[in-house]
C-alpha cells in the first residue's frame, strides 16, 4: 500500500518497543509500553492558513520524531498524525 499524507499530516514508522531492560531483564509483550517516537516516511503539502496561503511542514521525511503516546490514527503498523501532534524532532 503506498500512502501519501494531504495537509498537515505525517506518516509515521513507530520505534520497536524495548523488549529489554539496561539491565538484560526480558520484558514480556504484555508489560511493554508503545513506543512514542518514530521515523517520518512522508509528509503532506502543509497547513493551509484562513487567507488561504500554505505553510510549509517543519517536519520533513526522514526526520525521527517525538509525539504523545496514543497519538494519531493507526494503519497497519504505521501512524497518521498531524504535525501539531508531534512534540519534538530529535538530532
Amino acid at each position: 500500500m503506498n500512502v501519501k499524507p494531504i495537509l498537515d499530516k505525517l506518516y509515521i514508522k513507530p520505534a520497536e518497543a524495548e523488549t529489554k531492560t539496561a539491565g538484560g531483564i526480558f520484558i514480556p509483550g504484555t508489560a511493554t509500553e508503545s513506543p512514542t517516537t518514530g521515523t517520518v516516511i512522508a509528509v503532506g503539502t502543509g497547513r493551509i492558513t484562513r487567507d488561504g496561503s500554505v505553510v510549509s511542514l517543519v517536519v520533513k521525511e526522514g526526520d525521527v520524531v517525538m509525539y504523545n503516546k496514543g497519538a494519531g490514527i493507526k494503519v497497519d503498523d504505521y501512524l497518521i498524525l498531524a504535525e501539531d501532534q508531534v512534540l519534538a524532532v530529535i538530532e
